[in-house]
């Protein structure tokens, strides 16, 4: 597997090393000795999430606060996505800043997000199953949304018309930045 650098330093890039031939592929999603060696010395992923969601579905910006904060290792099984994380670590440096990337079923890419990031995703695809290990339980009491047209962010969301986005009522309702 092979890391890149983002310009967010506690973000990464991962490329699995796949394996392919007449039968179809092989490659190890998630192998934690590997993960352990090259991203974060003893993580351990305690859950793993999956959903399905058709085009311009938009889901977050979503983070629990302390002590339920995840990391989250977020791949793309079928389709693709604009995967986004936002720095809301009041203490860094790159407070407020974003990165977006583009994840897909081709590339077979993941991409690592540390605790104190909102997270979120814009569908690009006609529909898109994307997975991720989290690194602490679900909390209901504190799950939290940040808004994700917030303007003090900025964020340069892939799509023409913000009329066509599809949003849950909790994502239509998020927080400003300067609010959480």
């Amino acid at each position: 597997m092979k890391i890149k650098s983002t310009y967010l330093p506690d973000l990464k890039i991962i490329k699995p090393e796949i394996y392919q031939d007449h039968r179809g592929f092989f490659y190890e999603l998630c192998n934690q000795r590997n993960f352990n060696e090259l991203i974060r010395p003893e993580e351990i992923f305690v859950q793993d999430n999956f959903s399905k969601s058709k085009k311009n579905v938009l889901r977050g910006l979503h983070y629990q606060e302390d002590p339920f904060q995840q990391a989250k290792l977020v791949t793309v099984i079928s389709g693709e996505i604009f995967d986004v994380a936002v720095d809301i670590r009041k203490n860094s440096i790159d407070y407020g800043k974003w990165f977006g990337y583009n994840l897909n079923s081709k590339s077979r890419e993941l991409i690592w997000i540390p605790e104190g990031f909102a997270h979120g995703f814009l569908v690009l695809s006609d529909y898109a199953d994307v997975m991720y290990k989290v690194n602490n339980y679900y909390s209901k009491e504190a799950e939290k949304t940040l808004i994700w047209n917030d303007p003090k962010v900025n964020i340069n969301w892939p799509i023409k018309n913000f009329n066509n986005v599809i949003l849950s009522d909790k994502d239509k309702n998020g927080y400003y930045l300067k609010d959480i």
